[in-house]
């Protein structure tokens, strides 16, 4: 693996399961691997999971940490190829990407969607361009449409919570304020396509995800009936790909409540908002698995870098 974008760039999804799984049991026995190594982490965007679990991941690991807040504390980078850079972009990909290179043994980026124009945001411009012009691993903390350490991090949840040997797990849409990413759906529904569990996606009309993720999934704009039975209920709002990157609705009939939980599992990537994408009785109780997941997003964020860093 050159670069850990996705679960796609994954040779054998199984095995860094694994990985991530040994990793949580002794965090340290990799210890000497990144020993005089360091790793950038390039925040593009806010965090606070990804951010300190990462260098924590990192630290396990032996290795140095450099962070920076691109937005914040770093010129303005442009990524267009041939572009006259007369305007308020101070640096070009081509050289920034390439210095971090000589800083850094890996680099790990993090990077929203514009969520104005689709085909710009699949295209993946920040990301590609890394990956492109770095002459270190790329590992992606979330991009404009994939989140895999996420992914990993939920696809562990569900393999230490069930009893079933392919349970039934239900992606919900969920009414949020503001226009997010697909980047978090898209990872789950990948991973659950390895995962091979019985996977439900249910959202209202419009926000159908991309066709290329969501194809060969049961699909349903009832709540209700899609989450009858369900064992894991993951609950996440996502902006309309079609009308893209817009606010349709905010129905708070699609909040998640106990009632509509019955006996499943509750999940979560976090920042959650309270009483409007889950009830306080949920988030609050035992069936609620957002602090295990926030959690295990060490332990795959460890996994990534062995599986970079190890020959």
């Amino acid at each position: 693996m050159k670069h850990f974008s996705s679960i796609s760039a994954v040779e054998h999804p199984n095995k860094l399961l694994d990985l991530a799984l040994a990793c949580k049991a002794n965090p340290h026995q990799w210890s000497d691997l990144g020993q005089q190594k360091t790793i950038g982490l390039l925040f593009f965007n806010p965090s606070l999971r990804t951010r300190l679990s990462t260098q924590k991941a990192a630290q396990h690991l032996g290795l140095e940490v450099l962070t920076m807040d691109v937005g914040s504390h770093g010129w303005k980078l442009e990524f267009e190829d041939g572009a006259i850079m007369n305007s308020d972009k101070a640096e070009h990909i081509k050289e920034a990407a390439a210095v971090v290179s000589q800083y850094c043994d890996l680099v790990a980026v993090r990077c929203f969607p514009s969520l104005t124009d689709r085909s710009a945001d699949y295209r993946e411009p920040v990301l590609s361009a890394f990956m492109k012009y770095a002459s270190v691993p790329i590992i992606n903390l979330e991009s404009a449409t994939a989140h895999p350490l996420q992914g990993l991090a939920d696809w562990m949840t569900i393999k230490e919570n069930t009893q079933k040997e392919r349970p039934k797990v239900v992606l919900s849409w969920a009414p949020h304020p503001k226009a997010l990413p697909q980047s978090v759906a898209n990872s789950f529904v990948k991973y659950m396509e390895v995962a091979d569990v019985d996977l439900t996606i249910t959202h209202p009309p419009g926000y159908e995800l991309a066709p290329e993720v969501a194809k060969g999934f049961t699909v349903s704009h009832d709540q209700a009936a899609a989450m009858k039975d369900a064992d894991f209920v993951y609950t996440k709002n996502w902006s309309s790909y079609s009308t893209y990157g817009q606010v349709l609705t905010q129905d708070p009939a699609w909040t998640i409540t106990s009632e509509k939980l019955g006996n499943a599992f509750f999940m979560h990537c976090l920042p959650v908002r309270r009483n409007v994408v889950v009830s306080d009785a949920v988030l609050d109780s035992p069936q609620s698995l957002v602090i295990e997941q926030a959690n295990n997003r060490t332990f795959a964020a460890q996994a990534a870098i062995i599986s970079l860093l190890k020959p």
